[in-house]
Protein backbone atom coordinates (compact mmCIF):
# COMPACT_ATOMS: atom_id res chain seq x y z
CA UNK A 1 0.00 0.00 0.00
CA UNK A 2 1.19 3.28 -1.11
CA UNK A 3 0.06 6.87 0.36
CA UNK A 4 -1.26 9.01 -2.75
CA UNK A 5 -1.25 13.02 -2.07
CA UNK A 6 -3.05 14.17 -4.96
CA UNK A 7 -3.17 17.72 -5.50
CA UNK A 8 -5.38 19.86 -7.54
CA UNK A 9 -4.88 22.98 -8.94
CA UNK A 10 -7.89 24.64 -9.57
CA UNK A 11 -9.09 24.70 -5.81
CA UNK A 12 -5.31 24.49 -4.57
CA UNK A 13 -6.37 21.62 -2.29
CA UNK A 14 -4.56 18.80 -1.36
CA UNK A 15 -6.12 14.91 -0.32
CA UNK A 16 -3.87 11.58 1.35
CA UNK A 17 -5.71 8.59 -0.28
CA UNK A 18 -3.99 5.09 1.14
CA UNK A 19 -4.10 2.62 -2.21
CA UNK A 20 -2.33 -0.15 -3.73
CA UNK A 21 0.51 0.96 -6.15
CA UNK A 22 1.59 -2.07 -8.05
CA UNK A 23 0.23 -0.58 -11.14
CA UNK A 24 2.83 2.29 -11.42
CA UNK A 25 6.14 0.01 -10.99
CA UNK A 26 8.32 1.19 -13.47
CA UNK A 27 6.56 4.59 -14.38
CA UNK A 28 8.64 7.73 -13.69
CA UNK A 29 8.16 10.87 -12.48
CA UNK A 30 6.25 13.40 -14.99
CA UNK A 31 4.32 10.33 -16.34
CA UNK A 32 0.51 10.57 -16.63
CA UNK A 33 -2.12 7.60 -15.31
CA UNK A 34 -5.52 6.51 -15.77
CA UNK A 35 -7.50 7.54 -12.54
CA UNK A 36 -9.86 4.35 -12.65
CA UNK A 37 -6.79 2.39 -11.25
CA UNK A 38 -7.29 4.55 -7.47
CA UNK A 39 -10.90 4.74 -7.82
CA UNK A 40 -11.65 8.23 -9.12
CA UNK A 41 -12.85 7.12 -12.79
CA UNK A 42 -12.30 10.02 -15.74
CA UNK A 43 -9.28 11.91 -13.70
CA UNK A 44 -6.20 11.70 -15.00
CA UNK A 45 -3.03 12.12 -12.98
CA UNK A 46 0.52 13.07 -13.27
CA UNK A 47 3.56 11.96 -10.97
CA UNK A 48 4.92 14.55 -9.61
CA UNK A 49 7.63 13.23 -7.06
CA UNK A 50 7.12 10.87 -3.62
CA UNK A 51 8.90 9.35 -0.83
CA UNK A 52 10.88 5.98 0.28
CA UNK A 53 9.80 3.85 2.55
CA UNK A 54 12.63 5.99 4.48
CA UNK A 55 11.68 8.99 3.55
CA UNK A 56 14.35 10.16 1.18
CA UNK A 57 12.68 11.97 -1.96
CA UNK A 58 12.64 11.01 -4.99
CA UNK A 59 14.80 13.27 -7.63
CA UNK A 60 13.64 13.62 -11.08
CA UNK A 61 17.21 14.30 -12.53
CA UNK A 62 18.36 10.94 -11.28
CA UNK A 63 17.53 7.73 -13.52
CA UNK A 64 16.16 4.18 -11.66
CA UNK A 65 14.94 3.24 -8.56
CA UNK A 66 18.26 3.38 -7.12
CA UNK A 67 19.37 5.64 -4.16
CA UNK A 68 22.72 7.80 -3.67
CA UNK A 69 24.36 10.57 -2.07
CA UNK A 70 24.27 13.35 -4.42
CA UNK A 71 26.02 16.54 -4.32
CA UNK A 72 22.89 19.45 -4.43
CA UNK A 73 23.05 23.13 -4.29
CA UNK A 74 19.05 23.37 -4.51
CA UNK A 75 16.04 21.02 -4.12
CA UNK A 76 14.50 18.33 -4.46
CA UNK A 77 15.47 17.09 -1.18
CA UNK A 78 17.64 19.86 -0.34
CA UNK A 79 16.85 24.34 0.80
CA UNK A 80 19.98 25.59 1.24
CA UNK A 81 20.18 28.24 3.62
CA UNK A 82 22.09 30.57 2.06
CA UNK A 83 22.99 30.80 -1.95
CA UNK A 84 25.96 28.88 -2.78
CA UNK A 85 25.54 26.54 -0.18
CA UNK A 86 25.97 22.74 -1.24
CA UNK A 87 25.41 19.68 0.54
CA UNK A 88 25.83 15.77 -0.28
CA UNK A 89 22.52 14.34 0.61
CA UNK A 90 20.44 10.77 0.49
CA UNK A 91 18.04 10.87 -2.76
CA UNK A 92 15.59 8.55 -4.63
CA UNK A 93 15.59 7.92 -8.40
CA UNK A 94 12.73 8.81 -10.49
CA UNK A 95 11.17 5.50 -10.98
CA UNK A 96 8.86 4.12 -8.86
CA UNK A 97 9.13 0.41 -7.03
CA UNK A 98 7.76 -1.09 -4.48
CA UNK A 99 9.23 0.13 -1.68
CA UNK A 100 8.13 3.93 -2.71
CA UNK A 101 5.99 4.56 0.01
CA UNK A 102 4.30 7.78 -0.64
CA UNK A 103 3.68 8.55 -4.41
CA UNK A 104 2.81 12.62 -5.15
CA UNK A 105 0.66 13.75 -7.53
CA UNK A 106 -1.34 16.37 -9.28
CA UNK A 107 -4.60 16.04 -11.67
CA UNK A 108 -4.22 16.52 -15.17
CA UNK A 109 -7.79 16.17 -16.53
CA UNK A 110 -10.84 16.19 -14.43
CA UNK A 111 -13.45 13.87 -14.71
CA UNK A 112 -17.38 14.14 -14.40
CA UNK A 113 -17.65 13.98 -10.65
CA UNK A 114 -15.99 16.28 -8.12
CA UNK A 115 -13.23 15.03 -6.02
CA UNK A 116 -14.79 15.92 -2.78
CA UNK A 117 -17.50 13.80 -3.61
CA UNK A 118 -15.65 10.43 -4.76
CA UNK A 119 -13.41 10.80 -1.42
CA UNK A 120 -16.62 11.80 0.20
CA UNK A 121 -15.80 15.00 1.96
CA UNK A 122 -19.03 16.83 0.71
CA UNK A 123 -21.44 14.59 2.04
CA UNK A 124 -19.62 15.52 5.38
CA UNK A 125 -19.75 18.76 5.10
CA UNK A 126 -23.46 18.54 4.24
CA UNK A 127 -24.22 16.47 7.45
CA UNK A 128 -22.17 18.94 9.95
CA UNK A 129 -24.52 22.13 8.17
CA UNK A 130 -27.33 19.79 8.76
CA UNK A 131 -26.86 19.27 12.86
Amino acid sequence: MAKFVISEPKTGKAWQVEKDAEFLYGKKIGDKFDGSFIGFPGYVFEITGGTDKDGFPMRPDLEGTVRKRLLLAFGPGYKPPEKGVRKRKMIRGNTIAEDIAQINCKVVAYGDTPLEVLLGKKEEEKKEEEK
